[in-house]
């Protein structure tokens, strides 16, 4: 099913998504019905409910167990209970088989309805309310005729489940010499686009506690404002564009305008080509790397590893940029 998603064209905008159902047990024995999805890139097959033959000795409340598929032992998460709901038994339930930040995983859910082909301008970034609701577990907002569909965010979910992926205790790991600070860094400008608040922070404080100038935005359409406000200051005051920005460092899944989008975008320009792109998403697999390549990616590297990206940026830094 993945497969799908090779057929976008790179640096389109675009996306497809594919809409599952949970039924949830409500407190008060009502069901309610969510409608939800998740990015077609991250999906390898879908099979009905398995038998499961074992559980881990540690795990979170959300795993029902593990399942052995042609050969591969796989977790089986519950969704439901991972929101802290009752999932209705019915024999129609569903496994999405999943692929992402180097974890496959497989999720249980009610039921799969089907596979919608979007623009990133149609995701509308969640607001506060629903962030609380869903313990700033939804990424991004589609609203239909008659239903509104949430984007899980499915890496937060694993990461929940298996510390090994948490970003905080990685950055933790970032080496002495990513510490010990950078000769005149101070001069050199980063500009990071990730509609994660968390790791939008997290890559920005590694940074700066090397000593860059670090400037954040939260989609690639802010991001690309903002590269465009800087392309008009530099004409305006007859400099460079390596003078306001050395890297920029996006992620690929963001409303409004994607990572691919946004490089695309760099790249074309005459004035704003000159300046390395590196791609940080969840979504760097061998299968999927030729998207960014496509698109001019300078570099790509797969969420949640922070240390290799903070040495991917001491290089450039280095290499790139003659300093």
């Amino acid at each position: 099913m993945s497969q799908t998603n090779i057929l976008l064209e790179s640096g389109s905008n675009e996306l497809e998504i594919i809409e599952f159902i949970i039924d949830e047990v409500m407190p008060d024995g009502t069901v309610y019905q969510g409608f939800y999805g998740m990015n077609v890139a991250k999906v390898l097959e879908i099979i009905r409910r398995p038998v499961i033959t074992g559980v881990p000795s540690k795990h979170h409340a959300a795993v029902l167990g593990t399942f052995n598929l042609r050969g591969r032992v796989l977790p089986l998460v519950d969704l439901a209970r991972w929101f802290g709901k009752g999932l209705v038994e019915n024999d129609g339930q569903k496994v999405i088989v999943s692929e992402f930040s180097g974890v496959v995983t497989a999720f249980l859910v009610s039921g799969v309805n089907r596979i919608h082909r979007l623009n990133w301008n149609q995701v509308e970034a969640p607001g506060r309310h629903v962030q609380t609701y869903s313990n700033d577990s939804i990424t991004g907002v589609i609203r239909f005729e008659d239903r509104i569909l949430f984007i899980l965010d499915m890496e937060r979910i694993i990461t929940s489940m298996d510390g090994n992926l948490n970003m905080s205790k990685l950055a933790e790991k970032v080496g002495d010499e990513d510490d010990t600070g950078v000769p005149d860094a101070k001069d050199f400008h980063v500009l990071i686009a990730d509609d994660s608040s968390s790791i939008r922070n997290m890559i920005a404080a590694t940074l700066e506690r090397v000593g860059y100038r670090v400037t954040r935005t939260a989609s690639g359409k802010e991001a690309w404002d903002v590269l465009c406000i800087w392309k008009r200051e530099a004409e305006e005051e007859h400099v460079d564009i390596a003078e306001k920005v050395q890297l920029v460092i996006s992620d690929i899944e963001m409303p409004e305008m994607d990572g691919h989008a946004l490089t695309r975008h760099i790249k074309t320009d005459p004035v704003l080509q000159k300046i390395p792109v590196v791609l940080f998403s969840s979504l760097i697999t061998d299968a999927l790397r030729h998207k960014g390549e496509s698109v001019g990616a300078d570099d790509q590297i797969s969420k949640p590893d922070l240390p290799t990206l903070t040495r991917r940026v001491r290089s450039f830094i280095a290499s790139k940029l003659g300093r």
